[in-house]
């Protein structure tokens, strides 16, 4: 057996492996030999069938499946052995003028294109800034936040007339145009929310109504031409919903509010425990806290996003990107060239930041540990059950699912990306400047549209 590379370019080789009948023909005889004592033939007790037997029936396609067997272990060992940084898998080179009879007698010739990861620099430090927004709740944020709080522990009420944060139990009827009710129209009972509505003279028009009253609406008006918010409100498709031109008559049926919680003791020991917080001063506080906190993780995945983005512009490398693109097809069969086409940009980029990666962790000689693994997917799958429930799994309970998660390799390997894109984003973070910037969070969110 001989193999050789031909490099193309840096980037570029091709794997020529020469075979041998003598490099294959005891592979052969073991596998036909093999087949012979399991077969189960008519005319032959089970495992008394002849290996000439079965060479002369099935030789040829195990012949074909060995010398694909010893082009895979030899290809791989030899990518191992020569330390090649591969990108995507190696992709056989067809040959239209080799022909070969496969009669045990023939000397193969295989040839395979391989791509090779580029080689680059990094040389991040202090003199690479970045921006760390803090975000500190403004008061619009906040008074929001304690309406929303002291109306989920409030109470429902039914007043005669509907104000501004009301809910409309109420029958949207549709009209043709010239005002008559639309003949097998669409007729629906629903809650309408006054703060969903999103026109401000229709909801105006819905401020003071009582039971029995009737409003006629744009309903795309109403909703600013939200098919899925009208679609809810009527009851139909989304499709039917972004076509629909009818205007709707509301009836009133009944007035719903929910009365905002009074900032008492007895309120303040419901949320936060009996005599944590005293006054409204300290309620606001808490509740400034608890946002700043929950919103320091929308900060935080901005700043990853901006290293990720000034990493990948940072460190400049080429990719074999013919090579990718032509493997990326062989192994999706059913992708289009233009979902290739428009799709390898973001192949590529996240390409690149694994390279980058994988460089990091090496030369820094970071360690990823099963316990931070571990750690990593406890985390997670609590966050999941909080969106269930706001009470806490036991711990041992917990660690038991872990376990198990990570039992599925492909929820390991999922968790252990994680972790390693963590560690290499907390690494990149200690050597560059991060100039901290106070933000509040309204002007944030107008930041990272």
């Amino acid at each position: 057996m001989n193999i050789t590379q031909e490099k193309i370019d840096n980037l570029n080789a091709v794997v020529k492996i020469n075979i041998d009948p003598a490099d294959y023909q005891g592979r052969v005889d073991k596998a036909i030999k093999d087949h012979a004592k399991k077969a189960k033939m008519p005319g032959f007790r089970p495992g008394m069938v002849p290996p000439s037997h079965i060479k002369k029936m099935y030789g040829k396609s195990i012949l074909v499946d060995e010398v694909n067997n010893l082009l895979s272990d030899t290809l791989n060992n030899y990518i191992a052995e020569q330390k090649l940084e591969v990108l995507g898998q190696p992709l056989p080179k067809v040959d239209d003028k080799q022909e070969y009879n496969w009669d045990f007698a023939d000397a193969f010739e295989f040839n395979y294109e391989i791509g090779l990861a580029p080689e680059f620099n990094i040389d991040f430090s202090s003199k690479d800034k970045l921006t760390q927004y803090v975000i500190k709740i403004d008061e619009t944020t906040l008074a929001e936040r304690v309406k929303n709080i002291r109306r989920s522990y409030g109470k429902m009420t039914n007043p005669d007339v509907s104000a501004e944060d009301d809910v409309l139990y109420a029958q949207l009827t549709q009209l043709s145009p010239d005002g008559s009710v639309f003949e097998d129209g669409i007729t629906n009972t629903t809650s309408v929310r006054l703060e969903q509505i999103a026109d401000a003279k229709i909801k105006k028009s819905l401020i003071g109504v009582k039971k029995d009253d009737e409003v006629v609406l744009d309903i795309q008006k109403a909703y600013n031409n939200d098919a899925a918010k009208i679609a809810a409100i009527l009851g139909i498709e989304e499709s039917e919903a972004a076509d629909l031109k009818s205007n709707f008559r509301l009836t009133v049926k009944n007035v719903n509010r929910l009365e905002e919680s009074d900032l008492n003791q007895e309120f303040f020991d419901k949320l936060f425990g009996e005599g944590t917080v005293t006054d409204e001063a300290g309620f606001k506080a808490k509740i400034t806290e608890e946002l700043e906190s929950m919103m320091q993780q929308d900060a935080e995945r901005k700043l990853q996003n901006d290293i990720y983005n000034y990493s990948i512009e940072k460190v400049q490398f080429n990719l074999p990107d013919d090579f990718l693109k032509r493997w990326l097809k062989v192994t999706n069969e059913k992708l289009t060239e233009e979902e290739l086409e428009g799709g390898y940009k973001d192949f590529a980029q996240n390409l690149k930041w694994t390279l980058i990666e994988n460089k990091i962790i090496k030369e820094n000689n970071i360690e990823i540990k099963y316990e931070e693994v571990f750690a990593a997917a406890k985390q997670s799958l609590d966050q999941q059950f909080r969106m269930y429930s706001p009470q806490p799994i036991a711990e041992e309970q917990l660690s038991q699912y872990a376990v198990q998660y990570l039992q599925n390799k492909e929820n390991a390997n999922k968790v252990f990306d994680e972790v390693k894109a963590l560690k290499t984003l907390d690494y990149i973070k200690s050597v560059i400047t991060l100039d901290k910037k106070d933000i509040f969070y309204n002007d944030f969110k107008e930041l990272v549209k």
